[in-house]
């Protein structure tokens, strides 16, 4: 028993020095991030850990419901979409590019694209490197049994993953995120 509890305070000790090292060195750097940051990359390292797929880590999924068809789907993201003002500057039917080009039939990957141009604009002039995030997605794609899922990328990262962003952009950014997180969340419900 002994053993034990004598193992047991050396991983504390070792746990508690890392942690002393962790604040020590990445400390004044994190103090100039958003407030949100640190749990914004705590769940995805957690996630990063659990699946050890960095996309997974980086996105929001949902799973449509049972029942509904992918033009279901594709007309609650486009009516979500324009009820939120959000432009609709194109999409990409992958699958059917897939299945063309393989000459049999393919699942379902549609690529919605929206952008609220001013609010790109705006994240472009506060860092060009946001172009890569532009425009926001919204991927419809039929998994391996059939099931339709839902994904985009997490924007809490754009919003509040490095130092704060001024305040009116913030708000902006934060309009746009919510708007893709509710179509993510309407359309998986087949929901207007």
């Amino acid at each position: 028993m002994s053993f034990i509890k004598t193992l047991l305070a050396i991983v504390g000790a070792v746990s508690v020095i890392a942690l002393v090292a962790v604040a020590v060195m990445f400390g004044p750097s994190m103090r100039s991030l958003d407030g949100k940051a640190g749990a914004i990359y705590w769940d995805m390292a957690q996630t990063l850990l659990e699946t050890g797929d960095i996309a997974e880590a980086t996105i929001w999924k949902r799973k449509v419901a049972d029942g509904l068809t992918f033009d279901d789907v594709e007309l609650s993201i486009e009516s979500v979409a324009n009820d939120m003002n959000i432009k609709a500057v194109g999409t990409l039917p992958l699958g059917d590019e897939v299945a063309a080009m393989r000459g049999e039939p393919w699942r379902v990957l549609k690529i919605y694209l929206y952008c609220n141009p001013l609010t790109a604009a705006k994240m472009i002039e506060y860092s060009e490197a946001f172009a890569a995030y532009l425009p926001c997605r919204v991927t419809l794609v039929e998994d391996g049994e059939g099931a339709l899922w839902l994904y985009t990328l997490n924007m809490d990262m754009m919003v509040h993953g490095g130092r704060p962003l001024p305040d009116d952009l913030r708000e902006e950014a934060q309009r746009v995120r919510d708007i893709i997180l509710a179509i993510l969340d309407k359309a998986s419900t087949g929901d207007f």
